[in-house]
């Protein structure tokens, strides 16, 4: 039911976020698109998408040209989707995993809630891994295993103080990061780079390609939160500049972190340690690398403790309606998170490269179909109205508990791909026959896009008359 009306006035924002996952009211918006460019642009110099760049040529025995092409063409791609759904958070003010109630329904939005927290959890837990790499490197007495605790309880702090310390750190970021990886990189190549260095790996189709849907995931991979952190922008603000900050700073930000990593991959062969293998070939300002990468992988992991916190709020409020959680839930649910994501980092350190492969293959396969399906509801069938209030109801409103439509769809575009996933843990039966190139995450949009849309356009699932006129329902307690 309609809510009290909000003042017009925009308040002053608060330095310790307070919203979790309700609707942020227009008085409390926000903010600047092009803080969006400097978000995702700071955001993405960071260690980990330079060891992803870096398996083009690691892994999957890319020469240089073709890791270079193959990571341009995948982020170019990739960037397309993760943008579109940045555009989403203004229009709605609610994070992206509670908006998918509208497509999946109360209680079946819990399996990609699920599957997102999961990301998260690997995500943050690899990150740290490499934030305890960089500390050892840095200081040697500090064992990796108290690096990690250390980096983890770095990015617990930003994520309990929330959304306006995340955006002013990326705003240093894209400056501080994005000049000292240029700065390392041209000692590197001033160092002198290998004589097979251009001459290194060859091209093959199904190298060439997975190392494509890598650089295309590390997009995808922001889908499910990437308008959390645009959420805080007033309603007013253009879609098209809302998508083009977004997807330029994305961009940008992770082609320049990929790139280093596939020269690091190549002017350091003897590791698979990549951040390693940058202090070692950049020499004296190796130590400046390390202490960049210190900050950054700390500020980067910030967002992935942040999502993940979101998501098992998002699964705890679907069981419990009334709940109203706030900044101490925030900070409750963060220490849970911490805890087990230590446990698996500790696991993770002695076989990351490999472990962390495996993960990132999975996650394409599970996080297609749900772009598909969010994207073509939010843009095509809804045309970006929704009632608001119904997605915080007990029974889910007009959304219901479960929408067979979208659930079936999201079934079949993962069960398409199933024949054509090339990975350690499973390899499809069309694999071979294709010369060994993943082309699952194309089946699964080819597929998933038409059958959502049709079928949720014969059903009638169009936009209800004044859905954004619809206040969110105020829970009755908070925490």
């Amino acid at each position: 039911m309609p809510g009290p009306a909000e003042p017009t006035t925009p308040a002053a924002p608060a330095a310790v976020e307070q919203h979790t996952i309700d609707h942020v009211p227009d008085h409390e918006r926000h903010g600047r698109v092009r803080d969006l460019f400097t978000m995702w642009f700071g955001t993405n110099i960071a260690p980990l998408p330079l060891v992803t760049g870096a398996m083009g040529v690691q892994v999957f025995h890319q020469s240089f040209w073709s890791s270079v092409l193959a990571i341009i063409v995948g982020q170019l791609v990739g960037g397309v989707f993760m943008a579109l759904h940045s555009a989403q958070g203004p229009q709605l003010g609610v994070p992206q995993m509670i908006q998918s109630r509208a497509q999946f329904g109360a209680i079946g939005a819990l399996l990609i809630v699920v599957v997102a927290a999961a990301m998260y959890v690997g995500f943050f837990a690899s990150n740290i891994v490499l934030a305890g790499k960089s500390l050892h490197g840095l200081a040697p007495a500090v064992p990796v295993d108290a690096g990690i605790l250390l980096g983890a309880l770095g990015s617990a702090v930003i994520c309990w103080i929330g959304y306006r310390l995340i955006h002013t750190l990326n705003k240093v970021a894209t400056w501080v990061l994005g000049i000292g990886i240029v700065a390392g990189l041209a000692v590197v190549v001033a160092r002198g780079l290998p004589d097979d260095f251009f001459t290194r790996g060859g091209f093959t189709f199904a190298g060439w390609l997975a190392t494509v849907s890598l650089s295309a995931l590390w997009q995808l991979a922001f889908a499910p939160y990437v308008s959390d952190y645009s959420r805080y922008l007033p309603r007013t603000v253009r879609t098209a500049s809302t998508f083009w900050a977004t997807y330029w700073g994305s961009c940008l930000g992770s082609t320049l972190a990929f790139l280093a990593g596939t020269v690091i991959g190549l002017a350091a062969p003897g590791t698979d340690d990549t951040v390693a293998g940058f202090d070692s070939a950049a020499g004296s300002f190796g130590p400046v690398i390390l202490v960049l990468f210190l900050f950054s992988v700390v500020n980067h992991n910030a967002l992935n403790l942040y999502g993940a916190v979101l998501s098992l709020i998002t699964i705890g409020q679907t069981f419990r309606t009334h709940w109203q959680p706030r900044q101490a839930a925030r900070g409750a649910v963060s220490a849970v998170v911490l805890a087990a994501s230590l446990l698996i980092a500790v696991g993770l350190a002695g076989d990351f490269v490999s472990q962390f492969v495996n993960l990132v293959l999975v996650l394409l396969v599970v996080l297609v179909p749900w772009t598909a399906i969010n994207l073509i509801d939010f843009y095509l069938v809804h045309r970006g109205s929704y009632a608001l209030g119904d997605l915080f109801l007990p029974d889910g409103g007009r959304y219901g508990r479960f929408n067979p439509v979208a659930l079936v769809s999201y079934a079949i575009g993962i069960a398409v791909q199933l024949p054509f996933v090339a990975t350690s843990l499973y390899t499809g039966p069309l694999v071979a026959p294709l010369g060994g190139a993943d082309l699952s995450w194309l089946v699964g949009l080819a597929v998933t896009t038409p059958v959502y849309y049709l079928w949720a356009r014969n059903r009638g699932e169009t936009a209800p008359a004044s859905a954004q006129r619809n206040a969110p329902r105020e829970p009755a307690t908070s925490a």
